[in-house]
């Protein structure tokens, strides 16, 4: 987990339209979440060529935002929500949920509006099936009241509404330092959109809530209310597969991803994988996961001192890994990655050395090849493609 330092500022309405160069050639638009402490400005929308991998370094549009570190659309792509995370400890300012207008033909981004996500650090977000609301997980560093799973009413036109319930969780104070109180990481729907997961670092568990959309409050414990995981390990991020019959998940504090059979809100642990390459003495802790478009493959962020990409080919039957390929990320701290539309290209946000790493890839074997381009960006943190106008 990294964590931004400076106190909140309003968000800023001023929206900079550029430009773009060479439209024809770019085929889709990309949207770049940042953390706004140093050079940046917010959101960036750039175009991107998918026959060559190369984002076009003139931005088309810088949307005004602090710390925008996380992006969720809506599934017409006509809504943006962002959180906005704060620093940590503030008694006067929580962090805030922004909504964005997303216009269908040019992907002019506007502002809608913003409300408190009631807690400090809000790391993610995502929508559930009928996108009435938006989960948000406030990380959250100080132990009192500690991390906060909210839920944000959303209306037809993207209007955020006030905070309509929370939830905090007990923490495992196994680690005297990162685990004296709840830190949401992320918080998922289940496929069928009939339960969400919240993933607690600082109470080592999983958290299942059944899920109405109905009522004013949707969740409720599910009858499995929680996920045991090993003590010390810090969930991260959870990822179900294309067939909804497994998931798997990023234990941040242990450097491992485990898999999970699934059905039905009940999650039984069938692996437990380490990221750490054990010939090498270095720091490791995993970060974000994504299946390729297929589903045959799973790739994980391997964060600390080793900054790779860890690739696994996924049995279609069981939903186990195998591990094909380490990659170096060439730079520091990836803190998302994402494939392009056509499967054939990742790119990797790394925030502290300040650059979009761009990395060609094989559909077919799932491997990772060559560096396509480096693009200075300052501490990047989250991609979403728009699709073709």
């Amino acid at each position: 987990m990294t964590h931004s330092f400076l106190p909140w500022l309003l968000m800023a309405s001023a929206i900079t339209v550029i430009p773009a160069q060479a439209q024809t050639m770019t085929d889709y638009d990309l949207l770049v979440g940042t953390y706004t402490q140093g050079k940046s400005e917010g959101i960036y929308r750039y175009g991107f060529n998918e026959k060559t991998g190369q984002i076009d370094p003139t931005p088309r549009q810088v949307i005004k935002s602090e710390n925008p570190s996380w992006l969720t659309l809506s599934k017409d792509q006509h809504l943006l929500f962002v959180v906005n995370e704060n620093g940590p400890g503030q008694t006067d300012v929580v962090g805030k949920v922004s909504s964005f207008a997303i216009n269908g033909k040019t992907h002019e981004v506007t502002p809608i509006n913003q409300v408190d996500s009631k807690g400090d650090e809000p790391t993610h977000s995502s929508l559930s099936a009928d996108e009435r609301f938006l989960f948000v997980a406030n990380y959250a560093v100080q132990p009192d009241p500690g991390g906060v799973l909210a839920v944000v009413p959303v209306d037809k036109h993207g209007k955020l509404s006030d905070v309509a319930q929370t939830s905090t969780h007990p923490a495992s104070h196994v680690d005297p330092e990162r685990q004296v109180s709840s830190h949401v990481h992320s918080a998922v729907p289940t496929p069928d959109g009939k339960y969400l997961i919240a993933s607690d670092l600082g109470a080592d568990k999983l958290f299942v809530f059944s899920y109405d959309g109905k009522q004013a409050k949707p969740l409720q414990p599910a009858s499995t209310p929680s996920v045991d995981l090993p003590p010390g390990s810090g969930p991260r991020h959870l990822l179900f597969s294309n067939n909804g019959k497994h998931a798997y998940l990023t234990l941040e504090m242990a450097a491992q991803v485990a898999v999970f059979d699934y059905h039905n809100g009940v999650f039984k642990r069938t692996q437990l994988l380490d990221l750490a390459d054990k010939s090498v003495q270095q720091r490791n802790g995993a970060g974000g996961l994504h299946s390729s478009p297929d589903g045959k493959f799973l790739y994980v962020a391997n964060r600390g001192d080793a900054n790779q990409l860890v690739v696994f080919s996924i049995d279609s039957a069981t939903g186990q890994l195998k591990e094909i390929q380490r990659r170096s990320v060439e730079g520091k701290e990836p803190r998302e990655f994402r494939f392009d539309p056509s499967g054939k290209f990742v790119l990797i946000a790394n925030q502290k050395s300040n650059q979009i790493v761009t990395v060609r890839r094989d559909p077919k074997t799932g491997m990772l090849g060559d560096t396509v381009q480096k693009m200075d960006v300052d501490s990047p943190s989250d991609f979403k493609f728009l699709t073709k106008k």
